[in-house]
């Protein structure tokens, strides 16, 4: 017999740090926190732990889970049934999360759903996805200043023991040797170069590139997550840790939202960094907006997301509304464009997800060839980076970002990718700066350097 979630107000916090902290070293603890103060896209925060049921992707593909009851091998099909196991019933509300789905699809996940076999090896520990099954959670609303707790009444009454419990002791974080980059100088410009044969021989018409730096630490990730998100607050930031892995995301970008039947993403397409006086920063921004070589790079993938999204939306549904708007962040501007459609009656959110998975942003176009080049030019694995991060609520709600400026932890060592879309006129210094200033105020935040 399913019970019935109730929705109990909680005093408002500004950020979601206080409400989390005493929950963060439970199983399956999660924050999808808006990175107040936010940019635009952020509103809510949403934490959780302690799932109903946890399953995995391995590196093979295959499905792991701790239910009695086994899931379906194959992925999308797994997500679906945990989802459906959800017995509880959701009151009417506007709160975007009543139970269900919550977790990261990695980069690599696309491997289920896409021909890409090629060379780079498995460099980091974690699964393909990490999913739980939750049916509870405390609810951020910044927007209107609000916080609630969304549970039926055994499990309020667990989470408010969880909350009265003294936070978990931490551990002062350090980087105990210099980020590493995978490649040098000279190995990415040979990569580059390679891409630019491949666009004039018509294999592809932009490919997004990136390098990883790698180093090692002691300590707590919670603590290097503070730094992070004190560094770079952005609307679509995660963190969740266990055992000895853990991915600390701070995203300006979301992948897909899904309300109501209506279908949203945002691609990011174009970059430079603010500037040290307002006048610079206005000079930097009006250089972006007058880019022409951003703004294509930006409509070619606006073109990869509208194919994406048809294949899972109503005929004639698939709209622009936004193309090439300027949005402005803590350490970036951006080019930001917004594609909508209207999900078709017979799809689900996970189906849309699979479709359009993983970001057109962050592969190149057409997108299968450019996962194929990717895979064969980039020593290793993207693993959570240029994944997604998110919710897919049991009423069909979903909100997922593109794991871009995100940190990935495993076996003592802290990763760091870095990136940006290759084009044909692109300039090799110009690219590989900017895959640098992307992530250099994440690693000046953990280790006090810069590259």
């Amino acid at each position: 017999m399913s019970s019935r979630l109730e929705i109990t107000p909680l005093p408002y916090q500004a950020d979601p740090l206080g409400y989390f902290a005493p929950l963060r070293a439970r199983r399956g603890a999660v924050l999808l926190d808006s990175g107040r103060p936010h940019g635009p896209g952020g509103r809510y925060d949403i934490i959780s732990a302690e799932p109903i049921g946890l399953m995995s992707v391995n590196a093979a593909g295959h499905v792991s889970s701790d239910s009695d009851t086994p899931l379906p091998d194959e992925p999308i099909a797994a997500q679906k049934t945990l989802l459906s196991r959800l017995d509880v019933e959701a009151p009417e509300s506007e709160l975007p999360f009543l139970g269900g789905l919550i977790g990261y699809w990695s980069y690599d996940f696309g491997r289920c759903l896409e021909p890409v076999n090629g060379n780079a090896k498995e460099a980091v520990d974690l699964p393909w996805s990490r999913i739980g099954l939750y049916d509870w959670a405390i609810i951020q609303d910044h927007a209107r200043r609000e916080s609630f707790l969304v549970a039926d009444q055994r499990r309020r009454a667990q989470v408010q023991t969880w909350l009265d419990a003294a936070p978990p002791a931490t551990t002062p974080f350090a980087i105990t040797a210099p980020f590493a980059g995978e490649q040098d100088r000279e190995g990415y410009g040979e990569r580059f170069r390679a891409v630019q044969r491949y666009i004039h021989a018509g294999d592809c018409y932009q490919i997004n590139l990136t390098q990883r730096f790698s180093a090692p630490f002691r300590g707590d990730l919670w603590q290097a997550y503070l730094r992070l998100r004190q560094a770079t607050p952005t609307p679509f930031a995660g963190f969740m840790a266990w055992d000895d892995k853990a991915v600390l995301s701070l995203s300006p970008e979301r992948f897909l939202q899904c309300h109501a039947g209506r279908v949203e993403a945002r691609p990011i397409k174009g970059t430079r960094p603010r500037g040290d006086t307002p006048e610079q920063d206005a000079a930097l921004a009006q250089a972006l907006k007058t880019s022409a070589k951003d703004r294509a790079e930006n409509v070619m993938i606006v073109d990869l997301l509208r194919n994406d999204l048809g294949r899972a939306c109503a005929p004639g549904s698939v709209k622009v509304p936004q193309l090439c708007g300027l949005e402005s962040y803590a350490n970036v501007h951006h080019l930001v464009s917004v594609v909508e459609g209207r999900l078709a009656d017979d799809q689900t959110p996970l189906d849309i997800l699979a479709v359009a998975f993983p970001g057109g942003s962050i592969t190149g176009a057409p997108k299968v060839r450019a996962m194929q080049i990717i895979d064969e030019l980039e020593p290793s694995r993207r693993s959570v980076y240029c994944g997604s991060l998110g919710y897919i609520d049991q009423r069909g709600h979903m909100d997922t970002s593109i794991a871009i400026r995100t940190a990935v932890a495993s076996g003592g060592q802290l990763h760091l990718w870095g990136g940006g879309g290759l084009v044909a006129d692109s300039q090799e210094d110009a690219e590989y700066l900017e895959t640098l200033d992307k992530i250099r105020h994440l690693l000046t935040a953990l280790s006090d350097q810069a590259p």
